[in-house]
């Protein structure tokens, strides 16, 4: 995700190469990123932060807490913009004793600049703070904003980890046209087309989801008959739970007090 927020600055022009700094534990792999889009590689945190208007966190969630104790140096008037999944802006505040933290998270779709991303603020950043992260933010697609951070942990279920939920249900139904007859290549070939057209038709239609879905639902037809299958084998309700999972999960992540699933969540 941190190359993808690389990509999308310099593809809207929103930062020259020699600005920006990426930083991790593996040389070679900032290498990689220096010889792909001339940025300046560090394997220390402290040493890229310095002097930095923006120091973005973008690790796996199990690692804060090591990074947050080894990073100095942040100028006061410095704005820091976590995308790490569960984990609060009071979190991140304390341990760096620096109050201006904006929280997002993105999704994976902002590789190609079709992410959306839901973010908020700490009461400490200025307006044009504020603006500075909607443009970050906006270089990886769209951008919501909420007041209320409890909605960061609900994207995080939602549309952050809801690409994988996609990939799945794409990967079942290459698969069920395989074992129907087709060639891989053309059974791939055609779930995709239909997924990105169906979203695509939903953007321009305005109309409500259930009414799209009883547009191709004919009574007694193919339709009916998969869609009858589907709800008695309780895919809503599995998808409902597997949600509410990965909503828990990113609570237990940001050290809250985990909430077990309820037996008759998405019923």
């Amino acid at each position: 995700m941190a190359e993808a927020m690389i990509a999308g600055l310099l593809r809207r022009d929103l930062a020259r190469p020699e600005n920006l700094f990426a930083s991790g534990p593996r040389s070679e792999r900032g290498e990689q990123l220096k010889e792909k889009y001339r940025v300046l590689p560090f394997t220390d945190n402290s040493r890229a932060a310095a002097g930095a208007d923006v120091v973005v966190l973008s690790v796996k969630p199990q690692r804060l807490s090591e990074v947050l104790r080894g990073l100095q140096g942040i100028r006061p008037e410095a704005l820091v913009l976590s995308i790490v999944a569960g984990a609060p802006t009071q979190k991140i505040g304390t341990a760096l004793k620096h109050p201006a933290v904006v929280r997002a998270m993105p999704n994976t779709p902002a590789q190609v600049g079709e992410g959306i991303t839901v973010w908020t603020a700490s009461a400490k950043v200025r307006a044009d703070q504020k603006e500075v992260a909607r443009s970050i933010l906006g270089a990886l697609g769209e951008e919501i904003f909420v007041e209320d951070e409890n909605y960061l942990d609900m994207a995080t279920a939602l549309s952050g980890t809801g690409p994988a939920y996609v990939f799945l249900f794409m990967e079942a139904l290459v698969d069920a046209g395989v074992h129907m007859g087709f060639p891989r290549r053309i059974a791939e070939q055609l779930v995709a087309k239909t997924l990105t057209g169906s979203v695509a038709y939903y953007g321009r239609s305005q109309t409500h989801l259930a009414a799209l879905r009883n547009q191709v639902t004919s009574p007694g037809g193919t339709s009916a008959e998969a869609l009858y299958y589907l709800e008695k084998a309780g895919f809503r309700r599995a998808l409902s739970r597997a949600v509410w999972a990965a909503f828990q999960r990113s609570l237990e992540l940001g050290k809250e007090t985990p909430v077990h699933i309820p037996e008759n969540s998405g019923e």
